[in-house]
């Protein structure tokens, strides 16, 4: 495997080799989140909902592999369990 100098990530042909996330990403995959947004969820450290209570949307936003339609979910998913993102500084 090749790997990446930016970011220190498994590589294989150009694909990411997602097998070292399956540990983590369990509630991400539940969820129907694509695994661009999974990783950068993972990389960030934050396994589950009530982890995202620890940044800011912001942060969230400027996580590599987060786009538009997994902040929608996350932030739904969030508001229906009443679990607010870390005010903004």
């Amino acid at each position: 495997m090749a790997k990446n100098k930016d970011s220190r990530r498994a590589v294989t042909r150009g694909v990411l080799e997602m097998s070292k996330y399956d540990a983590f990403d369990g509630e991400w995959r539940k969820i129907g989140l694509a695994s661009p947004a999974r990783k950068a969820l993972v990389d960030a450290k934050l396994y589950k909902v009530s982890d995202l209570r620890k940044i800011s949307l912001d942060e969230l936003s400027q996580l590599h592999g987060m786009g538009k339609s997994a902040i929608a979910r996350l932030t739904a998913l969030m508001d229906a369990k009443r679990i607010q993102f870390r005010p903004s500084n």
